[in-house]
Parts: structure tokens; C-alpha cells; sequence
């Protein structure tokens, strides 16, 4: 029997609409620190995984404070906000396809993992997914270990895989499982940092190929 195509969605940026709240909760930090604030265009073209070389970049000095107390001061500020968050533009259209399709759809995310079971509770698409997995911690360094063991686990065959997600590291993630990727600038990244890597990079999901 042929496998059938699964879809490994990210979630923050590529379903979950949260790039200006992340936006306004990392200015917030830096106006206290008397630091330049962000634009969304200037957060989307410095923002990268692992966050910590993110925050460095944007002036953060860990010579004269630790990195895990800032970084819990960014997730309480997030975490308060995150109830006004939607879908992105397009999402449940997709996702509702998808399982029309008879797709199997997955989401693996550098969010921290009771944190993310509960937002996608909140927005009413946790039956989408057979399978959803964040990190163990809420520092954001990445999700390829993450990835690894949800292919070894199920034995999916990753050229019947196409990774769905809205940043650089999403295109690491899927080269590490040697599966098709979709970049989609909703998100954390800007369009033309994501055309750098040669694959296919849509505006919004209204563009996605749904013959995959």
C-alpha cells in the first residue's frame, strides 16, 4: 500500500500569526535597555535560530546579564499576548485541504511543548494533527533533534514528507530529514532572506501547491 504524504508544519510564524507580538514584546525589552526598537521589516531580516545569536545581533549584551533570565523576560511578555494571536492568513483553508487530501499532517515546533499543545488547542485544530511536538525548555535553540526522532519514530518515507515553515532553520530541519520544503513569509523571516536558499518560497499559503 503507497505511503501517503505527510506535512510537517512549523508553528509560530507558519500557522500561528505571532510575528508583530513578537515584534512589540522584544521592543518592549529593548526600550528598557535604552537599545534601538525593531521595525517588522528590520525584526524579520535579523531574527534567526538559535535565538541568542538573534538577541546579540540586536544589541543584548551577556557580558552584563544572563541569557536565561532575558529569555524568560521575552516568553513572559510573549505568553501574555499570545491569547490575541491568530492563524496566519490562509492557514485553515489549508489545513482543512490538506485532510481532504487524506493527507497525514504533523507539527514540530522550537515552541516549548506544553505551551504549544496549548495554543493550538486555543485556536480549535488540534485534530489536525496526528502528531505535535515542541521543545523541552523555552530558549529556542532549534528543533532538529526534534524532527530526527519523529522520522526515526515513524518511519516515514521523508520523500512522501514536505516541510512547511517560515525561517531558515525550517529549511535546515528539512534538509536534515532529506524531505521537500515550502517556505512562506508570514512569519519570523523576510521573503528575500528565504529566496537565499533556492527553494520555494510563497507570499501566503493562499499560493501553496496543493498537488504535493
Amino acid at each position: 500500500m503507497p505511503q501517503r504524504i505527510t506535512i510537517i508544519w512549523d508553528w509560530n510564524g507558519t500557522l500561528l500569526d505571532d510575528a508583530e507580538v513578537c515584534r512589540e514584546a522584544i521592543n518592549k525589552m529593548l526600550k528598557v535597555r535604552s537599545l534601538p526598537e525593531l521595525s517588522l521589516d528590520k525584526y524579520r531580516n535579523v531574527f534567526t535560530f538559535p535565538v541568542i545569536e538573534y538577541y546579540k545581533e540586536i544589541g543584548f549584551n551577556f557580558d552584563v546579564e544572563e541569557w536565561e533570565p532575558v529569555a524568560m523576560e521575552f516568553i513572559n511578555l510573549y505568553l501574555s499576548a499570545l491569547p490575541i494571536c491568530g492563524l496566519t492568513p490562509f492557514a485553515a483553508r489549508t489545513l482543512e485541504t490538506f485532510k481532504q487530501k487524506g493527507f497525514r499532517q504533523a507539527i514540530i515546533s522550537a515552541m516549548e511543548h506544553e505551551e504549544l499543545l496549548k495554543s493550538v488547542s486555543a485556536l480549535g485544530i488540534y485534530e489536525y494533527f496526528d502528531f505535535i511536538g515542541g521543545i523541552g525548555d523555552h530558549y529556542g535553540g532549534g528543533k532538529i533533534d526534534n524532527a530526527r526522532n519523529y522520522l526515526n519514530s515513524t518511519g516515514l518515507n521523508p520523500e512522501k514528507i514536505t516541510l512547511i515553515g517560515d525561517t531558515l532553520h525550517d529549511s535546515q530541519v528539512a534538509a536534515e530529514l532529506k524531505c521537500k520544503c515550502i517556505l512562506v513569509a508570514t512569519g519570523h523571516q523576510s521573503f528575500q532572506r528565504l529566496s537565499e536558499t533556492g527553494l520555494p518560497v510563497i507570499h501566503n499559503l493562499s499560493e501553496i501547491d496543493f498537488q504535493l
